[in-house]
């Protein structure tokens, strides 16, 4: 999945698959998860917000997840 570089203290890279629903993170401690059945605007609203860690912890942490790779 291609991923966008993000400006964040925690988060690195955020990627989705809108026919899926299936957005990827890539942390800053190299760390890559998948989470499941995300609606794209909350995709959308990761992308664009003014703190995507802050975004990350109110709307995506508690969405089902797979760790698919970590450094």
């Amino acid at each position: 999945m291609e991923r966008q570089n993000v400006q964040s203290s925690n988060l690195r890279s955020i990627g989705y698959d809108q026919t899926t629903q299936t957005l990827e993170i890539e942390f800053n401690n190299g760390g890559i998860y998948q989470y499941y059945n995300v609606p794209q605007i909350i995709y959308e609203g990761l992308l664009n917000a003014s703190s995507h860690g802050k975004f990350f912890h109110q709307y995506i942490k508690d969405i089902k997840v797979a760790k698919i790779t970590y450094k």
